[in-house]
């Protein structure tokens, strides 16, 4: 009879080398709840399974075509990683990408996200979970899966990344920007909610520039500390905007108003022909910016080409729907401002500003 191979006395586990096992489960069983009230139309929104299903008869549609987009929170993650706030990014990361499907004319459908850090903070993790469930409510999406990646020596203590990648869908015959954009449409303005989730390599110089820190008061926002105001999350548009379209407004194109500003956003949208004059003087620009531009000395051409500036989306319209457009628009919650108008494109700017913004 044979003796029984002995167990190694310095045998090593995975949760040696810094991946904790358990805490991924305690994550899961958190966060449940979360997802399951996304569930919508065409998804149940459990979780656990190794890929999320999504019905597309069910959710009401035809002959649909797919719109996807991923993006991330950039490092607006730094901000929440120093002062503690998490309870907002995972909106952020929802706005980011399903502003981008809606500018398509396509329904927000399903989200999934990917959350990597060093070491899983389980508290941590929920409430970043938390957020992006919130997001995918606003918006009207199941949240259908994600997953987490505990890699120890790839992130230092405390630090995370998230990613975000969306689904939607419209009917074929639908997608904007629809192909009668013309000279004469006007752009509206939907104001932003402040910074939204870029250009904070830039509003973190400042702050550093500054001297204050994430827990002082915010000179631009009375009642609340600094790293409050600035982790205001990105504005959601997609509701708001699907009913204009529903309502048939007259909606002829859309431009997410991100990284690059008006400058590089709107031209995204327009044919080669068109260009877009601005009115700065008509946009309403939230205090963030004005704090931002002093503390930081920065030029006004490099503050239309950092931020959103107030503008989170634009909506060009016909001149006849306009009014309509905009009545639509407020009755569902959103501030707009007639900004601008389209026109034939000179030179090789296809955007052009008249006056100031009131920084």
């Amino acid at each position: 009879m044979s003796e029984a191979t002995p167990s190694p006395k310095n045998g090593l586990s995975y949760a040696d080398a810094g991946v904790d096992i358990d805490a991924g489960n305690a994550l899961v069983r958190r966060i449940k709840p979360f997802v399951k009230a996304t569930a919508r139309p065409g998804a149940d929104s459990e979780i656990g399974g190794f890929g999320g299903l999504f019905d597309l008869k069910a959710a009401g549609f035809t002959d649909p075509i797919l719109v996807a987009a991923n993006d991330g929170v950039g490092t607006k993650l730094k901000i929440a990683i120093d002062s503690g706030a998490h309870a907002t990014v995972g909106i952020d990361l929802v706005a980011m990408c399903v502003n981008d499907l809606v500018v398509q004319g396509a329904e927000p459908l399903l989200f999934l996200d990917y959350y990597a850090c060093g070491a899983l903070d389980v508290d941590v993790a929920t409430d970043v979970v938390k957020g992006i469930a919130e997001g995918c409510r606003i918006s009207g999406c199941a949240l259908i899966g994600g997953e987490t990646a505990e890699m120890p020596g790839m992130y230092g203590k405390g630090d995370y990344d998230l990613a975000g990648f969306a689904v939607g869908a419209a009917e074929r015959g639908t997608l904007l920007p629809r192909g009668d954009i013309a000279e004469g449409d006007v752009l509206l303005a939907l104001a932003s909610s402040g910074v939204h989730s870029n250009g904070f390599s830039l509003v973190r110089k400042i702050v550093e520039h500054s001297g204050l820190d994430w827990s002082a008061d915010a000179p631009f926002a009375p009642g609340m500390t600094l790293g409050e105001a600035l982790m205001t999350p990105t504005r959601i548009y997609v509701k708001p905007l699907l009913a204009a379209l529903k309502a048939g407004a007259g909606i002829k194109a859309l431009a997410h108003i991100t990284g690059g500003g008006l400058p590089e956003n709107l031209p995204r949208v327009l044919p080669d022909h068109l260009g877009a004059r601005i009115d700065l003087t008509a946009i309403s620009v939230p205090p963030v910016f004005g704090w931002l531009a002093k503390a930081g000395g920065v030029a006004q051409s490099e503050m239309l080409r950092t931020f959103n500036c107030g503008v989170g989306m634009v909506v060009a319209v016909s001149a006849e729907t306009a009014d309509e457009a905009i009545a639509i628009l407020t009755a569902e919650g959103e501030t707009v401002s007639r900004i601008g108008t389209l026109g034939p494109r000179t030179g090789d700017e296809a955007v052009a500003f008249d006056g100031a913004l009131a920084l």
